[in-house]
């Protein structure tokens, strides 16, 4: 399995009255871009914000690292540090 990353854009009429572009970006796990396209296209939050793909980019390494993946049993562990925490950093 890979990681991809896939940025997507949409517009949201609560926001800006609607004519504003926002984008934001998701981390799929899948075999290759195609299913990684397929899985979050299925997703119902993709769904009910109308939003379209910008761009897919496979992510093998970072910063001179290599990613593994590694199927987990465990609930989400990870770590979030929101705007105030990460000040304090």
């Amino acid at each position: 399995m890979k990681l991809f990353m896939i940025h997507v854009g949409f517009y949201d009429p609560a926001l800006g009255e609607g004519i504003y572009e926002f984008h934001t970006n998701y981390f799929v796990v899948a075999s290759d871009p195609k299913s990684a396209k397929k899985e979050l296209m299925s997703r119902d939050e993709f769904k009910s914000k109308k939003m379209h793909i910008d761009g897919i980019k496979e992510i093998n390494q970072v910063d001179g690292y290599d990613i593994s993946l590694n199927k987990s049993n465990q609930s989400n562990e990870n770590q979030t540090f929101d705007y105030d925490k990460s000040k304090t950093l």
